[in-house]
């Protein structure tokens, strides 16, 4: 195992892991990329991935209805019922940044609420909104499910879809969000390539873990986005908007006993340029159990977190802070 000096050394000079998803058509590059994936896991809990199979035309309508969407007056958007759209406010705790969004569930039936808001259209048309993003939610799932299937099978899971068929669910408590970071000009330009402090930009979203499974992330070309592998330090990751960047969520840092790592980021409004991003959380249904899988606990590793359900951590997460800490209190 790399130090932590060796693991930020790298980060910065070779940016964090990419996984090229192309290679793994024959058994054996199947076989190297599960394991880059878990090493990647252990090391970041954060990776990119590209030449991931999402076509182009589905990414390109979403952002551009993204785009669509937040460019309209507030009074509109905030008239996009059943969804949730929030400016500024995140949580219900005091938690606050430079951003707005646009928070939904996965589930169809909910999306197709959306017809009922004229807010949220295509052309001043609903149904097209619904197809769009219908569209790019089951291309990511598919591919966070890949993704997962191959962390299965190098971790030697005797059920290769422990992980994906908790999202695969058809109650799964998945949810979707469109961010968007309005133009914040920062007091002065901070060149280093390491960053550990915002005193010189604002904070689009704070320094935060997410709770689900797994993340599937995708921006436009504008940088922001930070990581912190290592207590106290941030990295900031570049934009690659071709590309999709990968988060360990609590969850499965739970589920696998602590061996991957559920990474701490945030968002930095720190250019003159909006900054877009779509981010899929995969998530089991409110009543799955959470447990760690047997293969992962030892006599020399014993199991490190209590049993509990996705309803009961959730309902953990929102009683917090964005940025406290959640996997301390189910710890064995």
């Amino acid at each position: 195992m790399r130090s932590d000096h060796q693991k930020l050394k790298s980060a910065i000079g070779d940016d964090l892991p990419i996984i090229n998803l192309s290679s793994s058509s024959s058994s054996l590059q199947r076989s190297e990329v599960a394991r880059l994936i878990v090493k990647a896991c252990e090391e970041y809990g954060f990776f990119k991935v590209i030449n991931h199979g999402v076509p182009d035309h589905i990414i390109a309508k979403m952002e551009e209805v993204s785009f669509n969407f937040f460019s309209k007056p507030v009074t509109e958007k905030q008239q996009a019922t059943p969804f949730g759209y929030g400016c500024k406010n995140i949580g219900f705790n005091g938690d606050s940044g430079e951003v707005e969004y646009l928070l939904f569930s996965t589930n169809p039936l909910f999306i197709a609420q959306a017809q009922s808001s004229n807010s949220i259209s295509i052309d001043n048309d609903p149904t097209k909104f619904r197809s769009v993003v219908s569209s790019y939610i089951e291309a990511v799932r598919e591919l966070a499910c890949k993704i997962l299937d191959l962390m299965a099978e190098e971790l030697r899971v005797h059920d290769t879809s422990a992980f994906s068929k908790l999202i695969r669910d058809v109650e799964s408590d998945s949810i979707f969000r469109l961010n968007h970071y309005p133009p914040v000009l920062c007091s002065s330009k901070n060149n280093s390539s390491i960053s550990n402090s915002t005193n010189s930009c604002k904070v689009g979203i704070g320094e935060h873990s997410d709770p689900q499974i797994l993340t599937i992330l995708r921006s436009n070309n504008v940088s922001g986005l930070e990581i912190s592998p290592n207590h106290g330090v941030w990295i900031p990751v570049s934009p690659d908007p071709t590309a999709f960047f990968i988060n360990v969520g609590d969850l499965l840092q739970v589920m696998t006993n602590g061996k991957f790592v559920s990474v701490k980021h945030r968002v930095l409004s720190n250019s003159a340029e909006s900054r877009m991003s779509v981010a899929y959380f995969g998530a089991p249904s409110l009543d799955a159990k959470v447990t760690t899988l047997p293969e992962l606990v030892t006599p020399t590793k014993p199991c490190l977190y209590r049993p509990f359900t996705w309803a009961e951590y959730k309902k953990t997460v929102y009683s917090l802070r964005l940025g406290d800490s959640r996997l301390e209190l189910f710890r064995k």
